[in-house]
């Protein structure tokens, strides 16, 4: 039986050379964008190397204590909450 045509790139991708990665990763990500709008914007949207505030951090920390001490909702917990 052949093989995923995805873990046949997978497999191609991981035996390039080096120098070459770079363009195959502008080809493949030009195909993909092709196809999506949304990927298009996403792909040419500059990268953001912005550190997180300490007030960011903070919230993060506390997102996750609420989490561990199992105080979150699901989704249909929400939807009903809202009517939604």
């Amino acid at each position: 039986m052949d093989a995923d045509p995805r873990e046949q790139l997978q497999r191609l991708v991981a035996r390039l050379p080096e120098p070459i990665v770079p363009a195959a990763l502008r080809a493949v990500t030009e195909l993909a964008a092709q196809r999506d709008p949304f990927l298009a914007s996403v792909l040419a949207a500059p990268e953001e190397h912005e550190e997180l505030t300490e007030v960011a951090r903070r919230a993060i920390r506390e997102g996750d204590a609420d989490i561990d001490a199992g105080r979150v909702h699901t989704i249909d917990e929400i939807e009903r909450e809202f009517g939604l």
